[in-house]
């Protein structure tokens, strides 16, 4: 990280294609959606779906989209907020990228009054349930699409 540190970018037509090259590692592109699909998932969850694009200096190392209030169970009975999306380009993992895009996602929840932050991950030794853990998330017992759905409170 530079010394000013990580931000984040809303994307435009200026940093798409920045965005679209972020790519995982080889062996992770089973677990996570590519950029393209989450840009698409955008495009048609206008107001709820928040990507981001990660920047270090001038040079891009991920992407994250947030989830903004959306309809949980597809029924109006309970609405979440919480990371949809994480991609953090191959070279630039474990340089701490991952974890400053959690701290943002959750800044941004709190800045909403939100008090429970959701992910979801790929469950099992390939996946990045132990960084999940890592950052305070604990499974909540469900399941979604496959993959352990995990709360975090927000104080």
């Amino acid at each position: 990280m530079t010394a000013t540190g990580p931000c984040l970018e809303e994307i435009t037509p200026a940093n798409l294609d920045a965005a679209l090259g972020i790519r995982v590692r080889p062996d992770q592109e089973h677990a996570v959606a590519p950029v393209v699909k989450s840009l698409a998932e955008a495009y048609v969850h206008p107001g709820i779906a928040w990507p981001r694009l990660i920047v270090d200096g001038d040079r891009p190392v991920g992407f994250l989209m947030a989830c903004l209030g959306i309809d949980w169970y597809g029924d109006g009975s309970e609405f979440r907020s919480g990371l949809w999306r994480l991609n953090i380009a191959a070279g630039e993992q474990g340089k701490g990228y991952g974890r400053f895009a959690v701290e943002s996602v959750a800044e941004q929840l709190r800045r909403r009054g939100t008090e429970k932050f959701y992910v979801t991950w790929h469950p099992g030794a390939d996946g990045p349930e132990g960084f999940y853990l890592g950052l305070g998330f604990r499974p909540d017992g469900e399941n979604s699409g496959g993959q352990t759905v995990g709360v975090l409170e927000l104080d």
